[in-house]
C-alpha cells in the first residue's frame, strides 16, 4: 500500500494481557499464538494473556512474546487487506518485520529470538552492565560525553530513537559516568533503565557470536516487502542482507531516527505500529511531525482502521 509502512515495538513494549483480545476477536491471531506455544513447548500464549509480569519481563520470555504479539497484529491486519510499503523494526522488532516480509518462517522466528534473548542475559554477569536514556543532550556533545566516560569500560550509543532521545549502554560505572556529564552538559533529563542486560553495545559480542551459529541454522528467502534495517538505516531486500542486519545489530546501535527519515524521504507519510504499545507511534512526531501514525495490537484498534482503505495482496500470510 502506497505511503504506507508498519513499525514493530522491541523490548519494553510488553505487559501482561497483551494480544488476548487479538486471540479471542480473530482466528489468525489465534493461529499465531498455537503455533508459538507448539515451537517453544510451552504456553507462551498464557504468559501474553495472564503474566505473571516477573515471568514475562524475563529476556529469555519477552522477545518471543513479543514477537508473537506482532505478528498475530500482522496476520490480522494482512486478512483485512492491510499491507505496507515498507516494514522496520526497532531491534527485537526486526524479527516481526522480517517475518511479515516473507523473509522469515514464523516458527523460525520465534525459537530464535527465545535463544536469542537467553544468549544476551548471558552474555553479561548480573550488575555489571547498564543502560540509561539522555533526553534532549545538545547536538555534538554525546561522542565527548562517551570518551570521557568509559575510563578503560565500555559505554556507547544504544539506540538512536530521536532527536531528543539517546540511549546508551555498557559498564554499569560508565554509563552512571555518561549520565552525569551529560547532565553537566545540559541534558534535559538522565534515566537509568530497569533492564536485564546492556543490550546493543560491545559487551554483546558474546552473544553475537552464539547467536551467528543459530542464525546460519536457518532459512532466509528474499523480501515480499522491503525492510530498512536497524544496523546501518538502509533499504533491505535479499536474504543475505537480512540475516546479516540481525547478525550485526546484537552490538551495534539501533537507528531508529535515520530509519524514519529514510522512509519519510521515500514518501512514506503513514504508519502503523502492529504489536503492543504504542512506544514507536510516539517517537514519530519527535522525529518529523509531518507525519501520522496509529497503533494495532488489540480488537479495539480495529476502529482506527477506517483512515487506511484495504489493499488486498496475496501471498504474505
Amino acid at each position: 500500500m502506497s505511503n504506507l509502512a508498519f513499525l514493530f515495538p522491541g523490548q519494553g513494549s510488553q505487559f501482561a494481557g497483551m494480544g488476548r483480545t487479538l486471540a479471542e476477536a480473530h482466528v489468525e491471531a489465534r493461529q499465531v499464538f498455537e503455533e508459538a506455544d507448539d515451537a517453544l513447548g510451552f504456553r507462551l500464549s498464557t504468559l501474553c494473556f495472564e503474566g505473571p509480569d516477573e515471568d514475562l519481563k524475563r529476556t529469555e520470555n519477552t522477545q518471543p512474546a513479543l514477537l508473537t504479539v506482532s505478528v498475530a497484529a500482522f496476520r490480522v491486519l494482512a486478512a483485512k487487506g492491510v499491507l505496507p510499503e515498507y516494514v522496520a523494526g526497532h531491534s527485537l522488532g526486526e524479527y516481526s518485520a522480517l517475518v511479515a516480509s516473507g523473509a522469515l518462517a514464523f516458527r523460525d522466528a520465534v525459537q530464535l529470538v527465545r535463544k536469542r534473548g537467553r544468549f544476551m542475559q548471558e552474555a553479561v554477569p548480573s550488575g555489571v552492565g547498564a543502560m540509561a536514556a539522555l533526553l534532549k543532550l545538545a547536538v555534538g556533545k554525546l561522542d565527548g560525553i562517551l570518551v570521557e566516560a568509559a575510563q578503560g569500560e565500555v559505554v556507547s550509543a544504544a539506540n538512536f530513537n530521536s532527536p531528543d532521545q539517546v540511549v546508551i549502554a555498557g559498564h554499569a560505572g560508565a554509563v552512571a559516568r555518561a549520565m552525569e556529564l551529560a547532565k553537566a552538559a545540559g541534558a534535559k533529563r538522565a534515566v537509568p533503565l530497569a533492564v536485564s542486560a546492556p543490550f546493543h553495545c560491545a559487551l554483546m559480542k558474546p552473544a553475537q557470536e552464539r547467536m551467528g551459529h543459530e542464525l546460519d541454522a536457518v532459512q532466509f528467502v528474499d523480501l515480499q516487502i522491503p525492510l530498512v534495517n536497524n544496523w546501518r538505516a538502509v533499504e533491505t531486500r535479499t536474504a543475505a542482507e537480512a540475516r546479516e542486519g540481525l547478525f550485526e545489530q546484537i552490538p551495534n546501535p539501533v537507528r531508529w531516527t535515520e530509519t524514519i527519515r529514510y522512509l519519510a524521504a521515500r514518501g512514506i507519510s503513514r504508519f502503523v505500529e502492529v504489536g503492543p504499545g504504542a512506544v514507536l507511534t510516539g517517537l514519530l512526531r519527535n522525529i518529523n511531525p509531518n507525519l501520522a501514525g496509529i497503533k494495532f495490537g488489540e480488537a479495539a484498534d480495529e476502529e482506527k482502521l477506517h483512515a487506511i482503505p484495504p489493499e488486498p495482496r496475496e501471498g504474505l500470510l
